[in-house]
Parts: C-alpha cells; sequence; structure tokens
C-alpha cells in the first residue's frame, strides 16, 4: 500500500514539472489575430517599415588610364590589339580583350579578368614587398629536378624498388 502511495505521488510530481513544459509561449501572428489594438504599453512593439534597398554600385567601375595603356599594350603584344595604346578604355580594346578572355576560355567580362591580367603578365607587383629584398619570386623547381638520392630515398620509404 505504501509503494502505491509512492508511486501515485511520484507521478503526480511528474505531471506538475511536466504540465509548463508543454505549455505554448509562442505569439499569435499579426495575420492570425483578426483585430490589432494599439495600446500605450511600453512592451509593443513599433512597426517598422521596410528598408529600401540601396542602388548603389558595387565593385570597380572604371580603370585607370595608366593601367588601360599597361592592358593596351599586352594586347598589342599579344596580337589581340592592332590600335595604339591610348590609355582610353574603348570598345575597341574592350572587345580586344573579350576575345582574348575567351580564347582562354573563361568568362568574358566587361571588366579584365584577374586571370586574364596576370597571364598577360601584368598580375600583382611584389618587388617593394616588406620581404622582397631577400626573395627571389622564381618558379618553384619542376618535379623531374629532384636529385637522384632523394628519389632513391623516396623509392625505398615507398617500398619501390628500381
Amino acid at each position: 500500500m505504501a509503494s502505491i502511495r509512492a508511486t501515485l505521488a511520484m507521478a503526480f510530481i511528474a505531471m506538475l514539472i511536466a504540465v509548463p513544459a508543454f505549455a505554448t509561449t509562442a505569439r499569435r501572428s499579426s495575420s492570425t489575430s483578426p483585430v490589432r489594438r494599439s495600446t500605450s504599453n511600453s512592451r509593443t512593439r513599433s512597426s517598422r517599415k521596410a528598408v529600401p534597398k540601396s542602388n548603389k554600385m558595387h565593385g570597380q567601375q572604371v580603370i585607370e588610364s595608366a593601367r588601360v595603356t599597361e592592358i593596351q599594350q599586352a594586347l598589342i603584344r599579344e596580337h589581340y590589339l592592332t590600335a595604339e595604346a591610348d590609355g582610353r578604355w574603348d570598345a575597341t580594346t574592350e572587345a580586344a580583350m573579350q576575345k582574348y578572355q575567351a580564347d582562354q576560355g573563361w568568362q568574358t567580362k566587361l571588366m579584365p579578368d584577374s586571370r586574364a591580367l596576370k597571364k598577360l603578365g601584368l598580375g600583382p607587383d611584389y618587388s617593394n614587398a616588406i620581404n622582397a629584398k631577400d626573395s627571389s619570386f622564381a618558379a618553384p623547381a619542376t618535379s623531374g629536378t629532384t636529385p637522384p638520392a632523394q628519389a632513391a630515398d623516396f623509392a625505398a620509404a615507398a617500398g619501390v624498388s628500381r
């Protein structure tokens, strides 16, 4: 009899603890309530107006004249442009750049692609970098120039006999 009372007491306590967990605390949205009452209560939210999106242009819009001259000279060197380098980004220069990018299999854009500029030899200049005086910006050695002793060690470590 005592164990039944203890079991019932435990079940009652568990129910008291569990009931608040199942109570809903979500607010109704304005679409479900038929009438929205305005109150002067400080807890009510003020209606927020949607902020209009900015029509501001992003990204680079104009290429500097000196840079256009460099690009034109590179396009002339690669035989994509026949006009003289005058520093103006005109339709002829734009068409030559688009043709160059298309021939490389890249997306043609109004502004030059960074891959195209690098391939034309107009990539970033690191000569004024902090550690540039001690560095050589030479291309890394090819895999065929591994010294024979080192290649033998690699083969031995991999379990390959030569």
